[in-house]
Parts: structure tokens; C-alpha cells; sequence
């Protein structure tokens, strides 16, 4: 057989390992198998779940029996935590130092554990994600609420188990007096499962367990009556909507939210967050603000403070003056872990089992646990109270024959006739009489007589309270009920975390005040919105007012009115389209140049036309200075990434002129540089889709170009002109019906008589006599006229005086305004 053949032939057996003498073959998966099985089970069982019964894990409960063994109690001083978790590891937990120190950390950490375990001295961490000292600094002992989760353990409540080297033993549970794992939850991930317990305030889950107690078959519904919701130590706020089905399914997700508000300081505002949701590391969310205000999506902060202290959270954010802050907060929840989402499931070991319990399961074996171990206690007690009674019983007859017994012993050579003849001539026990020869003689006197005589009847008494406990489980009921409502008094403190009970996603828009708007862009990219009431009417020819204060070489390209819930589509020259709300711009003074917009939008093109949109609802109608017409459905710009879409293929020639929303059939106006007009009807324009550039609107003469268009509602032709204005500051108003009907690519026909006088046409809109209009020069200047003061004129006129331009300034562009203030 050859080498290959042998390989061959190996591949296809069962790979096994070597025998040790007197063992069976066995497979490696099946060893795999096995042993990843024993692996997983330790993990469970023996690391990462709590028990259900004490709410502990192995390794905390192996850290509180060790300090409870040394003395560690709430009224001793403290030790150091080296010298614990030394003690811990070397009798109970060989599982590594860092293992247990963390555990013991997290048990003294007031913003982890609702009801901290352990009491730490020194430095145990913080909330900003400061590690702890070194275990060799730090000090510890056990809080008083860890001794009531231990108490009773030496009157043999609970199973004792040997530990890792059969050396000691230690305890497979605690009795458990507090419903630790309730009211202090628990994290932990195990091998295909996990669990993630929220904390409860103990005052609730007392009197939840007293309703249980009351009426066992009690629903999920009615607990909840008592146990509204968990309650975290760093308090915030939570919404109900979830609760309930991780209270009857144990699963379920609920919200988290820290606390916020609005502080005045000078003439602006502050953001103040004093409360965390559970778990949020400070440090980091400072830093998670930080970032997204470099990435803009956080805007108008000037400065973020953290003035908290050794127990109070307190992060100031500044903001600008004139910032939205309830807008900012709103972002802050959205953006950040100011707001973050809990997601729980009640798993936890029952008997040693992994079990996904609800509430009613939680409490019952609460209860369970608590009767099984009230049992052993009290048949502790009474097998001590009957030890006491036989022993008192031997007293009772020693006092009934004293001189007989005190003769007896006298004559006795030794101790151990004396113990037989008493034994023999009393009717005695061995205990009994070992216990008489152990007497001082002080308990002969009259006074230690009638002691004797009283113990032996409250012994009496007491075994038969003792019985009956063990005989009516409502005794074994009635007990607990009692160190509940102990535990209560002493233990029990109000709720922090308040719960809301419904969720409301609050959108942008609604904290916004709905408002007209005047927007002004600037040729250098610079935008700024202002409210509109700013703007006062003048009469024609007069000087305006500051619209804007700009830098050098820059002009005002385009003024338009909106309301600030409006979306504002910016195209721009090579028909990149851009999608950004009204309020997103930020409010500025009339001196002021406003905000780059490349701040705002990534634009790298200069803007052509901003159209504002209440709803993506008719068309956008695109045309270009070459004298081509587009017309596109405006739902197909619903959805547009921040680097923009295209809306028009457009050649190198050419470019964007004007874009307009079209709601049905109405007719184009469309006017050129040098004078020339075109109005035909728009369903001459057949619909296309974002890629195409479109057909012939006017065919152009030498040196001419489009300058702008309007969009016609042919059942408003009547009573509605067109206002042209030209770079000089002339206008005009002409009647719509002065302009008859032509087809779409055709020379045009006269709209204005352009002269050195005048100059060329800069801007046309549709009007009435009841419009205003805000003019704006390059400038900056702007005026704000009404449309009665300039008169209806032919079409072949030069127009009047609007505005009276400084030297070498020129007219920019013009903006209707419909509705007043």
C-alpha cells in the first residue's frame, strides 16, 4: 500500500485519542461534545448567572461569606481589600485576583448596585469610567443590608458544600432575608444565554411580596399595582410602554432617559443634565457631544462644562445666542446616550437551573426560599430549645433532691461515679447529669432557683410556639410578612427614576414656531434667515435698508420668502439638488453675512435656484440659460443623500437658470436677457425622469440667455401681471394678457424695452396689486415695496425708478412676498 493510499484510507476512519489501561475508545467529537457541554455548564451555573433565590453570583456570594467569616460586619473597621479578595481566592474562588476585586468594586459602587453591598473606603471607581485603586489602597467592609442576606447561616439553613480542595466548606446559597436580586438586578452573559435584570426600589418589592403573600394566584397586572417599573440608582426616567410584557413574559425593552432642562444665563441659554441612564459612563457622553458638534450634527453650542461633583451630576452646555434649545435637546436625546434603550430579561438560576422567570415567578421563589430556610431555622431552635428543656428538666429534679445530690456527689470517688450514681439514682440522662456536675454552686441560691424554674417554663413555651410554626405554613407566612416590613423600615427609601407612561417621539418640526421667513444667499455661499416682519414697506424710490452685511466682492444672489417648516430645495448650476428644512438655517440680524453654507449642506456648486416646499407633491419645472425646459415629478426627490442628487444631465455649455414647482396645468412665461419673452402651455413639456436634460423652451438670439420664467395658473391670468425689473433698478408691470400665447421653441416676443437707460432684464415674477416685493442690489441694500406704486405699463416701455442705486451698484435679484404680516 502506498503513502497516498494509507492517507486515504486514514481520512476515512474515526480519528480517536490514545487509551489510558481499562478504557473505552472514544471519538474526539464526541469528547468535543462533552466537554464543551461541562465547559458551558460552568459557566452557568458556577460564573455568570445569579442565583434566584439569594440574587447572588457565585462569585459575590463566595466574597460577602468571606467577610462575613472575618468579621467584617457594618459596625467594625474596615480591611483592606487585598487581604478579602487574598482570602477569597485562597479558600473559596481560585479564579484570579481581578476577577474578585472587580466583583468586590462593583458591590461598593453606589451608581452600579441600587443598595450597595459593601462599603468601600477610598477610591472605587467613578461614573466616568475612573478604574479603581489598586486593591492594595482601597478598604472595605460589609454594608448592613449584606448581613440580613447572611444572617442565619449558623443554624445550619442552609447546604454546605465543600470547597475547590475540600479543605473548607462553604455555602451552595445565602438565606437571603432581602430580595437582593430584585431590588439590586443583575447582569451577566453566559454560554447562548443572558441575563439582564433591572433594579427595583425595595419599599415597592416589600409590599409586592406582602400582596403576594396575601393572594398567591396574584397576576402580573395587579404586582404591577406595587412594582411600577424599575428604579435605577442615578434616577432619570423611564417610559412604562414595554413594562408589562417584561413583567408577564420576562422580556422586554423599555427607554431610558437622563434628566434635562433649560437654564437662562444672560441673554442665552443652557442645557443643565443632572441625572444619567443606568450604565452611561459621563466621560464618554461629554465626548460623544463633542463629536457630533464637529460633525455639525449638533449645532449652536459654544462650550460644554462638566461642574459636577463627588455625588452630583451637573454637564452644562452652552449655547449660542438665539439657539433653539429645546431643538438641541430634542437632537442630544436622539443623537446620544442621553437617551438609550434597556433591554431586560429576567433570567436567572432556579435549583440550579437557568430559568426565564416573570414577576410573579421572581417573587415566588423569593418566597419559596425564605419558607424552606424560616423551616431549618426553626427546627434549629427547637432542637436547641428541647437540648434546653431536657437539660433544665435534669435541673428541676437536681433542686427537687439537692441535699440527696449534693450527698451523693460528696461520697463519689471520682467524677465518673459520681455521674453514674446520679444517672442511676435520679432517673437521669447522661446530658442531664453531666450538665448537674458542671453546676456552680451559685446556681443553688434562691434567686438562680426560680431562674431555672422561669426558663424551664419559657422553654415550654417557646418549643411549642416552634412546633406550630413548623405544623401551619401560615405561621412559616406571617414570619416572613414581619421581616419584610422590618426590612422595609430600615432599608426602604422613596423612588428615584420617575416613569412617564407613554413615549412620544417629539419630531423637529413641532418645536419649532411656525413663522414667515425671509431667507437671503449670497454669491459667495453665505445664507441667512430673517423673521419677515423686519422688512417695513417703503414708498417707490426710496433707499431701502440693510439687508446684509457683506464681505468683499461678495453680492446678494437670491432673497425669497417661506415659513420655517418648509423644506428648501437648493439646485444648483450643474443640477446637483440639495434638500435641507427652513429652521436648519440659522436666524441671524440684518448686519449680520449669515452662515456658509457648505456649513449646512455639502455643496461644492454655486446655487441656481432654492425652491421652499410645503409638500412633495406636482412637478419641479428646470430651466437653463441656453433656453432648454425640464419638467420632473417632485416625489422622485423624496428621499436625497447629503452629497445631493442629479436633476438635470446638463452639457458643458450650459447651465442652470431657474427652477419653479408646478401643481397641474399651468402655462410658461419665460424671459431672456435682452428683452425677449415666450409663454406657452406646459403640457407642452412631456414629463422626465431625473437624468433627462430636457427640450427647446425659446430659441435664443446673439448674446441673449434666460434670465428666469413663471409658471402661469391659467385660472389666475386675469387681474395678474408681469413685473420685470432691470440691473439699473427700473420695473415695470405688465398684464399677463398683454402676452399673447406662443409654441414652445419659438424667437419670443418683446417683454421690455432694454436700453442704456434701464439695462438688461436681471429678474421677472408674477404679481398683483396687493403683492409686495423685496429688491435686493449686490450690494446688500434692500427695500420692500408694495406692487400698487408701480404702475401697469405696454410691454415695449422702459419702466419706472424702483430703487436708487448707489454708484456701481446693480440690482440682484427680486422676491414676491403673498402673504403679509
Amino acid at each position: 500500500m502506498t503513502e497516498e493510499e494509507k492517507e486515504e484510507k486514514q481520512k476515512g476512519k474515526e480519528i480517536r485519542r490514545e487509551r489510558e489501561p481499562g478504557e473505552e475508545n472514544v471519538t474526539i467529537e464526541e469528547e468535543m461534545r462533552k466537554s464543551y457541554i461541562d465547559y458551558a455548564m460552568s459557566v452557568i451555573v458556577a460564573r455568570a448567572l445569579p442565583s434566584a433565590e439569594d440574587g447572588l453570583k457565585p462569585v459575590q456570594r463566595r466574597i460577602l461569606y468571606s467577610m462575613y467569616l472575618m468579621g467584617l460586619l457594618h459596625n467594625k473597621p474596615t480591611r483592606k481589600c487585598a487581604r478579602i479578595v487574598g482570602d477569597t481566592m485562597g479558600k473559596f474562588h481560585p479564579h484570579g485576583d481581578i476577577a474578585i476585586y472587580d466583583a468586590l468594586v462593583r458591590m461598593a459602587q453606589p451608581f452600579s448596585l441600587r443598595y450597595p453591598l459593601i462599603r468601600g473606603q477610598g477610591n472605587f471607581g467613578s461614573i466616568d469610567g475612573d478604574p479603581p485603586a489598586a486593591m492594595r489602597y482601597s478598604e472595605a467592609k460589609l454594608n448592613e443590608i449584606s448581613e440580613e442576606i447572611i444572617r442565619d447561616m449558623e443554624k445550619k439553613t442552609v447546604k454546605m458544600l465543600p470547597n475547590f480542595d475540600n479543605s473548607l466548606m462553604e455555602p451552595e446559597i445565602l438565606p437571603g432575608k432581602v430580595p437582593n436580586l430584585l431590588i439590586n438586578g443583575s447582569q451577566g452573559i453566559a454560554v447562548g444565554m443572558t441575563t439582564n435584570i433591572p433594579p427595583h426600589n425595595l419599599t415597592e418589592v416589600v409590599d409586592a411580596i406582602i400582596a403576594y403573600l396575601k393572594k398567591p394566584e396574584i397576576s402580573v397586572e395587579q404586582l404591577m399595582k406595587y412594582v411600577r417599573g424599575p428604579d435605577f440608582p442615578g434616577a432619570g426616567y423611564i417610559y412604562s410602554e414595554g413594562l408589562f410584557d417584561l413583567y408577564k413574559n420576562g422580556r422586554g425593552s423599555f427607554v431610558i432617559r437622563g434628566k434635562a432642562g433649560i437654564e437662562q444665563i444672560r441673554e442665552r441659554e443652557k442645557i443643565v443634565i443632572t441625572e444619567l441612564p443606568y450604565q452611561v459612563n459621563k466621560a464618554e457622553l461629554i465626548k460623544s457631544i463633542a463629536n457630533l458638534v464637529k460633525e455639525r450634527k449638533l449645532q449652536d453650542i459654544s462650550n460644554i462644562r462638566d461642574e459636577s461633583a463627588k455625588e452630583l451630576i451637573r454637564i452644562v452646555i452652552i449655547l449660542r445666542r438665539g439657539a433653539n434649545a429645546k431643538l438641541i435637546m430634542n437632537r442630544l436625546f436622539k443623537y446620544t446616550y442621553l437617551q438609550t434603550k434597556f433591554n431586560a430579561i429576567l433570567l436567572a438560576l432556579v435549583n440550579g437551573q437557568p430559568k426565564i422567570l416573570d414577576l410573579v415567578g421572581l417573587i415566588r421563589c423569593y418566597v419559596e426560599h425564605r419558607q424552606t430556610i424560616i423551616k431549618k431555622r426553626t427546627k434549629f431552635e427547637l432542637d436547641k430549645a428541647k437540648a434546653l428543656l431536657h437539660i433544665l428538666e435534669g435541673f428541676l429534679i437536681a433542686l427537687k433532691n439537692l441535699d440527696a445530690v449534693i450527698v451523693t456527689i460528696k461520697r463519689s470517688k471520682n467524677v465518673s461515679e459520681a455521674l453514674s450514681k446520679l444517672i442511676s439514682k435520679f432517673k437521669l440522662s447522661q446530658k442531664q447529669a453531666q450538665a448537674i456536675l458542671d453546676m456552680k454552686l451559685q446556681r443553688f441560691t434562691a434567686l438562680e432557683q426560680e431562674k431555672i424554674r422561669n426558663n424551664h417554663i419559657e422553654t415550654k413555651k417557646k418549643i411549642k410556639e416552634l412546633e406550630e410554626i413548623l405544623a401551619y405554613d401560615i405561621k412559616i407566612i406571617e414570619i416572613i410578612r414581619k421581616e419584610l416590613l422590618e426590612i422595609r423600615r430600615k432599608y426602604g427609601d422613596s423612588r428615584r427614576t420617575k416613569i412617564l407612561e407613554q413615549i412620544r417621539e417629539v419630531k423637529e418640526i413641532d418645536l419649532i414656531k411656525k413663522e414667515n421667513i425671509a431667507v437671503i444667499l449670497t454669491s459667495k455661499g453665505y445664507i441667512k434667515r430673517m423673521p419677515l416682519k423686519l422688512y417695513q414697506e417703503q414708498r417707490r424710490g426710496g433707499k431701502g435698508i440693510s439687508g446684509t452685511e457683506l464681505t468683499s466682492e461678495d453680492v446678494v444672489q437670491q432673497v425669497f420668502v417661506c415659513s420655517t417648516h418648509d423644506s428648501i430645495l437648493f439646485l444648483t448650476r450643474r443640477g446637483l439638488l440639495f434638500r435641507i428644512k427652513a429652521f436648519q438655517i440659522p436666524e441671524a440680524t440684518r448686519y449680520s453675512k449669515g452662515k456658509a453654507i457648505i456649513n449646512l449642506l455639502n455643496i461644492g456648486d454655486k446655487i441656481k435656484a432654492v425652491i421652499p416646499v410645503k409638500e412633495f407633491k406636482g412637478a419641479l419645472v428646470i430651466a437653463t440659460h441656453a433656453g432648454k425646459i425640464k419638467k420632473t415629478a417632485l416625489e422622485n426627490f423624496i428621499q436625497i443623500r447629503k452629497t445631493g442628487v442629479k436633476a438635470m444631465n446638463l452639457p458643458q455649455n450650459d447651465a442652470i437658470v431657474d427652477a419653479k414647482l408646478s401643481k397641474g396645468n399651468e402655462e410658461v412665461m419665460l424671459a431672456t436677457k435682452k428683452g425677449k419673452a415666450a409663454r406657452f402651455d406646459l403640457k407642452d413639456v412631456r414629463a422626465m425622469g431625473k437624468a433627462a436634460y430636457g427640450v427647446t423652451a425659446i430659441k435664443l438670439g446673439i448674446n441673449d440667455e434666460v434670465i428666469g420664467f413663471e409658471l402661469l395658473n391659467k385660472e389666475l391670468i386675469k387681474g395678474h401681471s408681469i413685473l420685470t425689473v432691470t440691473v439699473k433698478g427700473y420695473g415695470k408691470r405688465t398684464s399677463v394678457e398683454d402676452y399673447r400665447k406662443t409654441a414652445r421653441a419659438c424667437k419670443g416676443i418683446i417683454n421690455i424695452n432694454c436700453s442704456q437707460r434701464n439695462g438688461d432684464v436681471v429678474a421677472i415674477t408674477l404679481v398683483t396689486g396687493k403683492d409686495s416685493l423685496i429688491v435686493t442690489t449686490q450690494k446688500g441694500m434692500v427695500i420692500r415695496i408694495s406692487c400698487k406704486d408701480i404702475r401697469e405699463m405696454g410691454r415695449n416701455t422702459q419702466g419706472v425708478r424702483i430703487i436708487r442705486l448707489r454708484e456701481g451698484d446693480r440690482v440682484s435679484d427680486v422676491v414676491k412676498i403673498e402673504v403679509e404680516e
